[in-house]
């Protein structure tokens, strides 16, 4: 079997990245409503993550330090439900996790899951 390959245009080129202060859930709120989509890394190794369907996800023994990041995520948007902020995120694991792969995960809970402790953006 063999590979082909096509020549397409280039649609962006990345020169650099900008990297949102460490803990910093407002900056981070910030740069999702001026920039767009932010890249987070997040402590996703519970069993309540993998299991989550619907709501705002509360994980109280998530930990928010680098050493607890185990997966990377895009931060889409934000909001409030039913009183609780939230997180709107866009998972990597197809259409069957979460809400059609998304997933809102608790906002302004002392950096929950260390939602805003690995936050970055490209320049393009």
């Amino acid at each position: 079997r063999q590979l082909h390959l096509q020549v397409v245009s280039v649609g962006a080129t990345c020169t650099g990245h900008v990297d949102i202060p460490s803990g910093d859930e407002e900056a981070l709120k910030q740069g999702v409503a001026s920039v767009g989509p932010i890249s987070v890394a997040i402590d996703a190794h519970h069993e309540s993550f993998h299991d989550y369907k619907v709501g705002v996800y509360d994980e109280p023994e998530c930990g928010n330090r680098i050493s607890d990041l185990t997966h990377a995520v895009l931060v889409v948007g934000y909001g409030t439900e039913e009183g609780k902020d939230y997180w709107l995120v866009k998972n990597s694991w197809g259409e069957s996790f979460g809400v059609n792969g998304y997933i809102k995960m608790s906002r302004n809970k002392n950096n929950q899951c260390g939602i805003a402790t690995m936050a970055s953006y490209p320049l393009v």
